[in-house]
């Protein structure tokens, strides 16, 4: 069985830095795709960035030149580091990853979600 797990978030004043992380989990066989979405309330989820098996890290254009992704292959893990943070970044960060899992087919997956809160 495999699973997202995330952590980091929080509330933070303008200006401020947080950072996310997702840790996939399970009989991973391989993973082509880890990323954030994020959701305001009463909004739609709306992505915000992802790494692609190819290696590259593609990040929206709300968040550009604000947000950095890393991505850890050995662990199955994926970073959000998000800097100069505004009260529109608020909402809930949901980490998604598509993965082949042993003796399945390609799949996709999200964690539970986490909390950010910018204040002005």
């Amino acid at each position: 069985q495999v699973q997202l797990v995330e952590s980091g978030g929080g509330s933070v004043q303008s200006g401020g830095s947080l950072r996310l992380s997702c840790a996939a989990s399970g009989s991973i066989d391989s993973i082509s795709a880890m990323g954030w979405y994020r959701q305001a309330p009463g909004n739609q989820r709306d992505w915000v960035g992802d790494w692609a098996m190819q290696g590259y890290i593609n990040l929206s254009e709300a968040v550009k030149g604000r947000f950095t992704i890393s991505r850890d292959t050995a662990q199955n893990k994926i970073d959000l580091q998000m800097n100069n943070l505004e009260p529109d970044d608020t909402g809930v960060y949901y980490c998604y990853a598509r993965i082949l899992e042993l003796g399945a087919g390609w799949s996709d997956y999200w964690g539970q979600g986490t909390q950010v809160t910018v204040s002005s």
